[in-house]
């Protein structure tokens, strides 16, 4: 949820909520306090009746009592004397707010308030004054507000007597008060459980996502980028989140990538440096030789002049070689796309080193499972360039007097696969999963004279994958290893052909 909508629920919880929780417990608390006080007073009250206009409710809760009185003082008048009668009547009527008075001429007869009694006795109305202005009552404002219902009669003895019903109107029902109070309540235990929503709602949705934030911008100004920043949600806070996270491992591979590039880097300083000692100082050591005349024959002469030139050889192979995989690494060597037809240029390859491999006494043949029609993309000089590599390492690692390398042609598809198979020492498990990394290489000892960058496999990797192929490697130590690799097949079907990785404009792609 953004944060538009998220203000929009904010105001409705902060208005209709509130509101719908008053209405619910105003509801609840009225029709309880009705339920009372029609059970206690035994007559249909509302609290709400009771709060707007509280003597119209005190008038009618005593009215009965009332109207028992009259018609006791019209027939039975002298029970009016009787004090047990009187206070089982007064017991009634204070049960309603209200006390009973009755005099019988000057005489006060019987009091149910005598502290009440003192503060109204003044204002009662006398015999035959009685003018009732509210429902059968008088209500009689002042310091102490009151609603008085007076009867005036005869007793037997034909004395003047009146009766009061006197209710306090500022003593409210009990049920009344109560009500008012569970009022005052409701509210503040409503508005109490909205600001805790709202403030865990708004701590788990804005504070919490922020914090997380705070926490982990704290974390990559310490350095730190090992950890995850999880996705809050879908609002703005999510957002930004997500793109901070983004930023957090794009940060990373970019600071890992460096590291990995000067450790490569220092591998590469040391391998080459080592590597190169070791023909500059036969070089070194041969042209002395033939300075101080150790070789004092044209033979010796020759011989040393070939080795100057063939260390000479290495040396430059290696720089090339350094030079081609970082042009390849870069992305910045051109390739030539052409079909090339492999069964044909295999042939040619086994044809030109047969020779030299018959001389090491190695043997190497081709295995054809191909159509004479199919053809592959490939640039011919890199093709080359992977086919030399893998010989090369085939026989550089031979450690045996004699072997044999197998070259086989296999159709998949939209691939066709090249297998290079040779017999000689394997590759070690342990270094197996590692051949085609850069600088890597499992024999560690620079004695052995099989030294070299470690860049050879690397290069025949990326160029494979750059032609859209996939290269691998199965060994056995003491039965030799097979390198295998794909190449993208020309389509004869006449569709649109998927172009090579680092594809550089061989036109249309297409049988």
């Amino acid at each position: 949820m953004d944060f538009r909508k998220r203000l929009v629920v904010m105001f409705m919880l902060m208005t209709l909520f509130p509101i719908l929780l008053l209405v619910s417990f105003g509801f609840i608390i009225i029709r309880y306090q009705a339920s009372a006080m029609q059970q206690v007073y035994e007559t249909e009250v509302s609290t709400l009746q009771a709060l707007q206009n509280p003597v119209q409710v005190l008038n009618r809760l005593t009215r009965g009592t009332y109207n028992e009185l009259k018609t006791v003082t019209k027939q039975r008048p002298d029970d009016l004397l009787d004090t047990t009668y009187l206070q089982t009547i007064n017991e009634r009527l204070q049960k309603r707010q209200a006390f009973l008075v009755v005099q019988k001429g000057d005489a006060l007869v019987y009091c149910g308030n005598d502290a009440l009694y003192e503060l109204v006795e003044d204002s009662l109305p006398e015999y035959g004054s009685y003018n009732a202005n509210v429902d059968g009552g008088l209500y009689i404002s002042g310091r102490i507000p009151y609603l008085v219902k007076q009867q005036d009669f005869m007793f037997s003895d034909e004395t003047p007597g009146s009766v009061y019903v006197i209710s306090d109107v500022n003593t409210l029902m009990p049920q009344t008060r109560t009500s008012l109070i569970q009022a005052i309540g409701s509210v503040v235990i409503v508005f109490l459980i909205t600001g805790i929503f709202l403030s865990v709602w708004l701590y788990a949705g804005i504070i919490k996502p922020i914090n997380k934030l705070k926490y982990a911008t704290r974390r990559v100004k310490e350095g730190d980028l090992d950890f995850r920043l999880e996705k809050t949600g879908e609002d703005e806070i999510g957002e930004l989140s997500a793109d901070f996270e983004e930023m957090r491992a794009h940060l990373k591979t970019e600071i890992d990538t460096r590291v990995q590039y000067e450790e490569d880097l220092r591998t590469l300083i040391g391998n080459i440096s080592h590597d190169l000692k070791t023909p500059l100082t036969t070089i070194k050591g041969y042209a002395e030789g033939i300075m101080d005349g150790v070789a004092d024959t044209p033979e010796k002469q020759e011989k040393y002049l070939r080795t100057i030139r063939s260390k000479a050889e290495d040396m430059t192979r290696m720089v090339e070689e350094l030079a081609l995989y970082t042009k390849i690494d870069c992305k910045s060597y051109p390739y030539h796309f052409e079909k090339v037809r492999l069964k044909d240029f295999f042939a040619d390859c086994i044809e030109e080193d047969e020779p030299e491999l018959e001389r090491r006494n190695i043997k190497i043949g081709l295995v054809n499972q191909l159509s004479e029609d199919d053809e592959v993309y490939a640039d011919r000089e890199q093709l080359k360039r992977i086919t030399m590599n893998i010989i090369g390492n085939a026989v550089k690692y031979l450690s045996k007097e004699s072997g044999e390398i197998t070259v086989t042609l296999l159709d998949e598809l939209s691939y066709i696969r090249t297998e290079i198979k040779d017999t000689g020492a394997g590759i070690p498990k342990k270094d197996l999963p590692h051949i085609f990394e850069r600088f890597y290489r499992g024999d560690t000892s620079r004695n052995t004279g099989k030294g070299g960058s470690g860049l050879g496999l690397a290069i025949v990797k990326q160029i494979v994958e750059d032609h859209g192929g996939t290269i691998y490697a199965r060994s056995e130590e003491g039965e030799g290893t097979t390198i295998s690799f794909t190449l993208l097949k020309v389509r004869k079907d006449g569709k649109e052909q998927k172009k090579p990785q680092a594809y550089r404009g061989l036109d249309g792609i297409k049988a």
